[in-house]
């Protein structure tokens, strides 16, 4: 925490597990630890691919991912 802005570089993520925490987490009751991870798989699963986001203009991480991956693979062709 000695740089500018090193304070808020760690929010994004620490948003995430909270979501992840009151979403998922909180409301349910798993019977192992193996149900847990399945649940936090389709979590990831359903926020990246289908939760829209705010921050990202109420589009999902995987458009704005695949939005800019198509966009540079584009620009090698060009080349």
């Amino acid at each position: 925490m000695d740089g500018v802005k090193r304070a808020l570089d760690n929010i994004y993520v620490e948003r995430l597990w909270r979501s992840l925490k009151y979403e998922e987490i909180y409301l349910n009751d798993y019977d192992s630890m193996l149900d847990l991870r399945y649940a936090v798989d389709r979590y990831f699963r359903f926020f990246n691919e289908r939760r829209y986001h705010q921050s990202l203009e109420y589009k999902t991480p995987d458009e704005i991912y695949g939005r800019s991956f198509s966009m540079a693979s584009g620009l090698k062709d060009v080349a």
